[in-house]
């Protein structure tokens, strides 16, 4: 069992001492939820690039997917909460890798404003799973999704899992299998297109690059 991280006499007026350096990377998530501010609300869709392949006709809209496109927030917010006061040098790299392709994304979505038509007008069939989406549909725009953002973080969280040596080998193959179902399942509930999903895949080995370098193989992080 990992040891819980000692906060103990943590302040603000701290933040730049070695020991509580690692908080200040949580100022990444102002600045990407700022830039989100301003890509969801300032480019207008007509401005925005349709993004679309022939799979995304082929791939049938499917409710249950909403379980793993849900399940994402958790997936994110858990990884980050648990290794901010277990594992900090993990969390350092998540975050990190995290904020890489933030910067990218926003980058992307800025000079090449892009959004997906893919929502169902009428959905199939009407269900509690149907409902979620129906609210998410509500407040979530469709501009700003390539790369998708989903994917890009739930496989930097599956990589720095599949380095974890103190991870059993069960829970590496369900974080596995979780991370699949996210990326299928952006697409099954219509909210990216599977280009989204296949750009967001050299973003993350750049991400990977950057964060692990020479190590980037090494399944034994060091802080």
């Amino acid at each position: 069992m990992k040891q819980l991280y000692d906060y103990r006499g943590f302040s603000l007026k701290k933040l730049r001492e070695p020991r509580f350096a690692h908080v200040q990377l949580l100022w990444g998530w102002v600045a990407y939820f700022v830039l989100y501010f301003v890509t969801e609300n300032l480019i207008p869709p007509e401005r925005c690039t349709p993004i679309h392949c022939w799979l995304d006709d082929v791939i049938p809209f499917c409710e249950w997917f909403a379980i793993f496109y849900v399940g994402w927030y958790a997936l994110v917010f858990g990884s980050l909460l648990y290794t901010f006061f277990f594992d900090v040098p993990r969390f350092k790299k998540i975050q990190v890798f995290i904020m890489i392709t933030q910067a990218v994304a926003m980058v992307c979505y800025i000079l090449f404003p892009s959004r997906q038509d893919l929502r169902p007008e009428v959905f199939p069939r009407e269900n509690f799973l149907t409902s979620v989406m129906a609210f998410i549909y509500s407040f979530d725009t469709s501009t700003g999704v390539c790369p998708s953002l989903h994917a890009a973080y739930s496989l930097g969280i599956l990589s720095a899992g599949l380095k974890d040596r103190d991870l059993s080998p069960l829970w590496k193959v369900c974080l596995t299998l979780f991370v699949l179902g996210v990326c299928a399942g952006v697409c099954f509930v219509k909210q990216h297109s599977a280009l989204d999903v296949l750009a967001a895949l050299p973003v993350c080995l750049l991400a990977e690059v950057l964060v692990y370098g020479k190590d980037y193989w090494l399944p034994r992080i060091k802080s």
